[in-house]
């Protein structure tokens, strides 16, 4: 056990001391590269199994959120000026009138508006399970793809940590075929761990800004488009008496 513990201990300074010696060797390097030759190198030491995979859920990550901030910017109404609108079109031309405000309102607050017109000759609690109804469906579409967002954000980091693993058991397997426990000897191996390791933790990092948005976009727009039911329904039975 004791000798266990010498050989695991020496192990562990031959890391940290090949830790050192890579990094103060980089720094000097990085010195006299541009940024995208340097991360291109990087790239490259990393890997392209491991590094592709995550360059892949990287770029899959940022289309699916790029359309999502798309979708979200041009589904935000001005939930007030709708509701005035409508307000005055009820007043001055009746259900018609309004439903043709909605027709020409984009977003999924105006089309939530039109679904209840639609069901307003047959009564309030008509209009409102309609409202209820549609308004599932809007946010299932605002909610769309989100998932996939996070699967990614959950995948990139465990991606990079597979391959500090990878690159860890080759540089022990260089130790066992060299019979030499050197920094020079596993100085490669862990430096593909180290970058698979930062990659991921980077993407992660990214998608995870992105998500956060998206998710904050997705509750404003909900919170708005549930006031702008309750204000309808109002709407609606002021127009009935």
């Amino acid at each position: 056990m004791k000798k266990v513990v010498n050989i695991l201990t020496i192990a562990g300074f031959m890391f940290f001391g090949a830790i050192q010696s890579t990094f103060a060797q980089d720094v000097a390097e990085v010195a006299d590269k541009t940024f995208h030759q340097e991360l291109k190198q990087r790239f490259i030491e990393g890997g392209p199994g491991f590094m592709g995979i995550v360059l892949v859920a990287l770029i899959l990550g940022l289309a699916i959120a790029i359309e999502r901030i798309i979708y979200l910017n041009m589904a935000t109404t001005n939930t007030k000026k709708l509701v005035a609108n409508v307000d005055e079109a009820l007043s001055s031309g009746g259900v018609e009138a309004a439903k043709e405000v909605c027709r020409n309102t984009k977003g999924p607050v105006a089309s939530i508006f039109y679904q209840g017109l639609e069901r307003s000759d047959e009564g309030l609690e008509a209009a409102e399970k309609a409202v209820v109804g549609y308004g599932g469906v809007q946010m299932g579409l605002l909610e769309k793809n989100i998932s996939w967002l996070s699967l990614f954000i959950a995948l990139a980091p465990m991606l990079g940590f597979m391959g500090t693993v990878i690159g860890m058991i080759g540089a022990f397997d260089a130790i066992a075929i060299a019979n030499d426990i050197s920094p020079a000897v596993v100085a490669g191996g862990i430096k593909v761990a180290l970058l698979t390791t930062v990659f991921g933790l980077v993407v992660a990092i990214i998608l995870q800004i992105f998500y956060n948005y998206i998710i904050s976009k997705v509750d404003s727009i909900v919170n708005n488009m549930e006031d702008a039911s309750i204000s309808l329904i109002d709407l609606l039975a002021k127009y009935k008496k």
